[in-house]
């Protein structure tokens, strides 16, 4: 049932978490860090905060090693991504790496009083679960989760997002299967990151309105596919990414609004 059932609902929720990062379901952001925190609450580990933080930092500098945290790091690729069973160990035991790979990140304050919030929140919400419905409660939440963000057909949108699996000069991939009905569309990741503050009942909409631009780039149908792609496939690996190495003039405080710096200056320009 946790592989069937409540691995989607499971990714649901982290969809949420997503959404929740970039201010998209409410105007301030006290209100996205406590619905992030209560669509935490089934994945039994404190992260929708965190989460927050280093997820804001893959937008504004994507591809660098130091500042992001979807990058597999340098031992994780060298140690993981050349054969079937250790790529499939990889994608089991995704949660322990990507929460190693936070370390690295040594701009991000690893506690403050939001994130301690998370924590004992969370922490009281996983006791309230093992002692009024039992540990078998408890367990299949956990191994929702971990079914979730690894080795599993929703799993496999962490390689569809940025692996190099179709086309060596295209770094980002949307899907558009099936299963975006069921994740809240996160599978438009083109979109996205064109327009990071357009909510997630929006990208369709969004990719319909520039087909010209979207149309002509390679994209993915099937999740399913992918995750056996990824797995046997001995040209796909760890190391199959874009990376940069300077950040530019980018600030370090960036917020990756820059849909919404865009239309602000229009409106400037009207005025004036």
């Amino acid at each position: 049932m946790a592989y069937l059932v409540g691995a989607f609902v499971n990714h649901a929720l982290f969809v949420m978490i997503h959404e929740t990062s970039h201010n998209l379901l409410f105007k301030g952001k006290a209100g996205n860090y406590i619905a992030g925190i209560i669509a935490n609450f089934p994945h039994i580990f404190p992260t929708a905060v965190s989460f927050t933080r280093y997820h804001i930092k893959h937008h504004s500098f994507q591809g660098i090693h130091e500042l992001d945290a979807d990058l597999p790091d340098y031992w994780e690729a060298r140690i993981f991504g050349h054969n079937a069973f250790s790529k499939a160990l990889w994608l089991a035991l995704f949660p322990f790496f990507q929460i190693k790979r936070t370390f690295r990140l040594r701009e991000i304050k690893p506690l403050d009083g939001w994130i301690v919030s998370n924590i004992v929140l969370q922490i009281a919400f996983d006791v309230a679960i093992w002692i009024l419905l039992g540990p078998k409660a408890f367990f299949f939440l956990f191994f929702s989760f971990f079914f979730a963000v690894g080795l599993h057909p929703v799993g496999a949108r962490w390689i569809q997002e940025h692996y190099l699996t179709i086309d060596e000069e295209q770094e980002t991939y949307s899907y558009y299967g099936p299963l975006n009905k069921v994740a809240f569309n996160v599978g438009y990741h083109n979109e996205h990151h064109d327009f990071p503050s357009i909510p997630w009942n929006k990208l369709p909409e969004l990719k319909k309105s520039a087909p010209g631009y979207y149309d002509s780039l390679k994209s993915h149908k099937s999740w399913s596919l992918l995750l056996f792609r990824f797995i046997f496939d001995k040209n796909v690996n760890l190391y199959s990414r874009v990376t940069r190495n300077e950040r530019g003039k980018v600030a370090l405080t960036d917020a990756c609004v820059p849909d919404k710096e865009l239309v602000m200056a229009e409106k400037v320009l009207r005025k004036s």
